[in-house]
Parts: C-alpha cells; sequence; structure tokens
C-alpha cells in the first residue's frame, strides 16, 4: 500500500472513532438535556408547590388571626357579663330570683333564661376557642408542609445545577469532538480528491489502453482479411501449365572403346505456398466499465437510508441501480438481488465496472480498479472512494452484470 493509501486510511481510521466518540458524547448530551428537562420542570413544580403552601398559609394565619378576634371578644364578652352580674345590685342568683318572681311560672322562666344565657356565653367562648384551636392546628402543618417544600426546591435546585454543569461540560466536549470531527472530514475530502484525480487518471489510461488494443485487434484483422483475399485471389488468377514430353535427339555416339552413362534428369519440387496464421483474437472483458467512470460523478452525495437520486441522497444499492440505469441497465433496488444477476467474478479479476459485495450482501459498491471502490457507506457520511480491503473478511463476492 503507498503512503498516500496508508494516510487515507489512517484518517478514515481517526474520522470513524471521532465519529463514533461525537454520536457517543452526543447520546450523553440527549440523555443528560432529558434528566435537566425533568430535572428543571422537578423544581419548578415544587417552586410552584411552595408558592400554593404560602399563599395557602398567608390565608390560614388570616383565618388564625380572625378566629383569635372572634374568641378573644367571645372571652372578653363572658368576662364582662360576670363583672356585670357580680357588680350588679340586681343579683341574677337563684334566690334573688325566687323572691323577684311574682309566681312559680316566672320563677322557672327566669331561672332558665339566665341559664340558657350563661350557657350560650359558655358555648361562645369553647366554640371560638375550639375554632382558633383548628385554625392554629391548620397553620402549623401548612407551615411544617412550606419547609418540606422549601427543602425540596433547594435539593432540586441543587440537582438541577448539577446536571446543568454535567450537561455544559458534555458540550463543550461534544462541541471539540465535532471540531475534531470537522477537521478530519477537510482532511478526508482532500484525500478524497486526491483518490479521485487517481481514479480518473487510471480509468482514463485504462479506457486509452482498451482503445489502442481494440484498434491493434481492428487493424490484426484487416490485415487478416486482406492476406486470406489476396491468397484466393492468386489461387484463382493462377494459369494452368501442360508440361508435354521432351523429345531429345540423339547424341553422336561415343567414340569406340568408351562408356556413356546414362543421363538422369530430376525434376523441382513443387512450390508450397503457406498462408500467414491469423492473430490470437483478443479476450474480451465485458461488463460495463463505464458505470465506474459515470459512479465518480456522484462523489460527495450525502448517504440518505432508501435514497437513489443525487437530488435526494443514495443508499448503497440506490447509487449502484441509478449509475447502471444511464447505461440502460435496469436493476432492484436491493443489494441481495443485485447479487443474483449478471455472472460471478473472481476477485482476482476484478475490473472496473464490476459490483462488490460485503456484509452478508447487505452492502454494494462499483468497483473501479487498483483495489478501490466507490460506494455509500452509511449515515452521516457521503459517496466515497474506499478500498475493498478495508471490509477484510466482510467481502461476499463480485458480479459483472
Amino acid at each position: 500500500m503507498l503512503a498516500g493509501d496508508l494516510s487515507a486510511a489512517s484518517t478514515k481510521q481517526k474520522l470513524k472513532a471521532k465519529q463514533a466518540q461525537a454520536r457517543a458524547v452526543l447520546d450523553q448530551v440527549n440523555a443528560l438535556d432529558r434528566r435537566f428537562e425533568s430535572s428543571v420542570e422537578a423544581w419548578n413544580g415544587a417552586k410552584y408547590e411552595l408558592a400554593s403552601t404560602r399563599a395557602q398559609l398567608v390565608k390560614e394565619r388570616v383565618a388564625l388571626r380572625a378566629a383569635e378576634r372572634q374568641r378573644r371578644r367571645a372571652l372578653a364578652h363572658v368576662r364582662a357579663r360576670l363583672v356585670a352580674l357580680y357588680e350588679s345590685d340586681d343579683d341574677p342568683s337563684t334566690i334573688s330570683i325566687l323572691f323577684g318572681s311574682s309566681t312559680v311560672s316566672e320563677a322557672i322562666d327566669r331561672i332558665q333564661a339566665a341559664q340558657q344565657i350563661s350557657a350560650a356565653d359558655h358555648q361562645l367562648a369553647v366554640q371560638t376557642t375550639a375554632a382558633r384551636n383548628r385554625v392554629e392546628r391548620v397553620a402549623e402543618r401548612t407551615s411544617a408542609l412550606e419547609r418540606r417544600r422549601e427543602a425540596d426546591v433547594i435539593q432540586l435546585a441543587a440537582q438541577r445545577q448539577k446536571i446543568g454543569a454535567m450537561l455544559s461540560e458534555r458540550k463543550r466536549l461534544l462541541a471539540s469532538v465535532q471540531g475534531e470531527v470537522a477537521d478530519l472530514q477537510r482532511q478526508e475530502a482532500h484525500e478524497q480528491a486526491v483518490l479521485a484525480a487517481r481514479a480518473r487518471a487510471e480509468l482514463a489510461a485504462r479506457q486509452a489502453e482498451a482503445r489502442r488494443e481494440e484498434e491493434q485487434r481492428a487493424k490484426a484483422e484487416a490485415a487478416a482479411k486482406a492476406a486470406a483475399a489476396e491468397k484466393e485471389t492468386a489461387v484463382k488468377s493462377a494459369p494452368t501449365t501442360t508440361v508435354a514430353p521432351t523429345t531429345t535427339a540423339p547424341a553422336d555416339p561415343p567414340p569406340a572403346g568408351t562408356t556413356t552413362a546414362p543421363t538422369t534428369t530430376t525434376p523441382p519440387p513443387p512450390t508450397t505456398t503457406t498462408a500467414a496464421p491469423p492473430p490470437p483474437a483478443a479476450p474480451t472483458s465485458g461488463g460495463h466499465p463505464q458505470a465506474a467512470s459515470i459512479a465518480m460523478h456522484y462523489l460527495g452525495i450525502k448517504y440518505k437510508w432508501g435514497g437513489a437520486s443525487p437530488s435526494t441522497g443514495f443508499d448503497c444499492s440506490g447509487l449502484v441501480m441509478y449509475v447502471f440505469a444511464q447505461l440502460g441497465v435496469s436493476l432492484p433496488h436491493y443489494a441481495a438481488a443485485q447479487f443474483g444477476m449478471g455472472q460471478p467474478v473472481p476477485k482476482a479479476d476484478l475490473q472496473p465496472g464490476d459490483l462488490v459485495f460485503f456484509d452478508g450482501l447487505a452492502h454494494v459498491g462499483i468497483y473501479i480498479g487498483g483495489g478501490m471502490m466507490i460506494h455509500a457507506p452509511q449515515t452521516g457520511d457521503v459517496v466515497k472512494i474506499e478500498p475493498i480491503a478495508d471490509f477484510g473478511s466482510g467481502y461476499v463476492g463480485a458480479r459483472r452484470i
């Protein structure tokens, strides 16, 4: 792996770790927010109850003062009557009542009236005292409730301040982590730009090489066709030659005593013309390598669960479906179903445009060469370039559509 790839992998790992930390801190902040809100509401409730208790206590103390005044008036009335009776010459004693009455009936009436007045005075004193005592007991209970609610308010205020302090600390940490995440995201964006430039250059080189190979194949095929046509023309246009028997005039006879060897004529070997073999056919890769180039246009588009459009965002299978739709290939919006299409490809034979699958067919990307792919990773991320090696044992296989 090159130094740049190591740096990109390091940044990615740091970014994932920081994003995980940010999510954890955010969860803590949200939990503390809920606790803080509950504590604030409990504190508000305690203050409300304390205020209500204090208002009730004010009313009860007013009622207590009124009951005390009424009791004092009743007692003063009884005392005044007793003093008046004691100092009066017209002593309302039973003997005076008896001797002052002209008849027994009048005497009884006067005795009953005196008793009723005395009982009424006594009852008034008793009732006002009892009323005062009742109001006093209620006021004491309300006063005790007020003290308890004051303590609740103090306790809840302390709890609210404690949770508020924890929340502030977590928010500061979240801001710090989010700042680090933003820095790492900027660094990753720069590294993604470098990877994208490299990938575009490699794809362009592959396409240029493919064009050269195609031109060479076309030339080789044209040369083979021309050679075959030339051979066919030569065979058709060759003249037919008839070899007549050769008559040799007899030579002068050799001198006497000389032996002459017979002459043997060897015909020339037939001429054989061998046509040049046609060049071997170049293997065809098939698939849709253009998909890799098309996918490059959507780098940086945000991830969206269920998304299949650059205007709203992509999920992994949505990105694949959208890219291949531009090549006239209809794919389902489902990674596992996409794995059932096309032909399987060994990992060692991957070509740009092949689909690579991971995590039990829960994820899919588009291979772009050099061990890299384009994919839509997860919520909070964007369409990006990553090594397929990052998924390790999660790699399932590849298909060529």
